[in-house]
């Protein structure tokens, strides 16, 4: 029991100590490291809500769906004995009484939320059989649904990646080097957002490596056994991925706050929702000023420590910073030995310039153990992420803040 658990003396006079109570929502990149970050003051009790015993490495998933690597920490290693993990889910905020509602049916209290639900996989209801018959791989779950699918198959079984962006490519490399017979569809450009030259040498390891590159065409029907095109082509699939993108959890728009069109709670640049005071995003699943950041890792944990500085500066009175966070470019694995590092402006406008090969390998793993090293060193210490900032927000800053009374 902390010193903060029971009144305290000084002087002959017993006085009691304000404690402010924070949830968590989401135990992501964005949630855990927001969770570390805010014991940057004592006087704070943390609840990390999150439906999974483990912290989810969603970097990892295409290595834990081919079976060469793992994808789950255990929280013990990440968190601060100082927060306190509900495995739970959460079914509603309500705004009104300050509190959060559990699928178990508990209410925890709050004085401030961290909205850090992340992403989910975006599964068209457009395309007829999609959701009943393709495997997303943007969550755990379906990826250990996927894994068990996958070792059911023998290895010269058609496999389709439908999805021509960094997950896409991911995840055919991996099973394509595990000598899988893979086909590739990008539904259009192969990451129409890198350059020239980086998707050149991302197709061609593809291609060196037997995957089947269909890189216009389109899914438009997903049968048991086989894909139709847009053409009408049918082409036999014994296991069908889908990586075309993400969704968003409906948890905001189910509470009660404004979202944009996908359903990411829309804030202002101090990542505070529109809506509610004491509601702040970190993650994918936020949208400040309506153009939220590029969905990725990257964006994150540094959107998380500073949704926490700002829920710190509310309980100091002071007024919170706009968020400055740049995005410097994407990384992708091809397969154990290889992987490209698209280099990117501050703005995440693309240069023509790419690092690739075994170096491009050693920059992907080095990546993938910061974003969660930083996380563990924000638990030893809270406030020492940092992050590369600047890029186009900055311009919008000045305008986007909201000014906000303090409790």
């Amino acid at each position: 029991m902390s010193c903060f658990d029971v009144p305290w003396c000084l002087g002959g006079m017993t006085e009691h100590i304000t404690r402010h109570k924070i949830v968590v929502i989401g135990g992501g990149y964005a949630g855990t490291l927001a969770a570390n970050h805010l014991r940057m003051r004592a006087d704070v009790d943390i609840a990390l809500v999150n439906p999974r015993p483990n912290f989810v490495q969603r970097v990892r998933l295409h290595q834990f769906v081919a079976g060469t690597g793992d994808a789950t920490v255990d929280y013990a290693k990440l968190l601060s004995e100082d927060v306190q993990l509900v495995v739970d889910s959460v079914t509603r905020i309500d705004t009104t009484a300050r509190a959060v509602q559990l699928a178990s049916g508990r209410v925890l209290d709050y004085d401030y939320v961290i909205y850090a639900v992340g992403s989910t996989a975006a599964i068209p209801s457009s395309v007829p059989g999609a959701a009943e018959f393709a495997f997303p791989i943007a969550e755990f779950e379906a990826a250990r649904r996927l894994r068990a699918r996958l070792k059911e198959l023998p290895v010269d079984a058609p496999v389709t990646v439908v999805g021509g962006g960094l997950t896409g490519i991911e995840t055919a490399a991996e099973l394509a080097e595990q000598g899988r017979t893979v086909a590739l569809v990008c539904g259009g450009t192969l990451v129409s957002s890198w350059s020239s030259l980086g998707r050149r040498y991302a197709a061609k390891w593809l291609s060196r490596h037997g995957v089947t590159m269909r890189e216009a065409d389109v899914v438009i029907e997903v049968r048991p056994d086989s894909i139709v095109f847009a053409d009408g082509t049918v082409r036999s699939s014994a296991l069908t991925i889908w990586a075309t993108g993400f969704d968003v959890p409906e948890l905001a728009a189910a509470s009660g706050l404004r979202t944009d069109t996908l359903g990411r709670l829309l804030t202002d640049e101090t990542l505070t929702s529109v809506d509610d005071d004491r509601v702040v995003a970190a993650g994918d699943a936020a949208a400040p000023s309506g153009q939220p950041l590029r969905m990725s890792c990257q964006a994150a944990g540094p959107l998380g420590a500073q949704a926490a500085n700002t829920v710190l500066s509310r309980i100091a009175g002071i007024e919170p910073a706009v968020i400055n966070q740049a995005l410097t470019g994407s990384c992708v694995s091809l397969g154990r030995h290889a992987a490209m590092r698209q280099l990117a402006r501050k703005d995440d406008t693309v240069v023509n310039i790419y690092i690739g090969g075994r170096l491009g390998a050693a920059i992907k793993e080095l990546t993938c153990k910061v974003a969660v090293s930083r996380i563990r060193r924000e638990a030893r210490k809270p406030g020492s992420t940092g992050w590369v900032k600047g890029g186009r927000r900055l311009e919008q800053s000045a305008s986007g803040a909201r000014v906000v009374t303090s409790p």
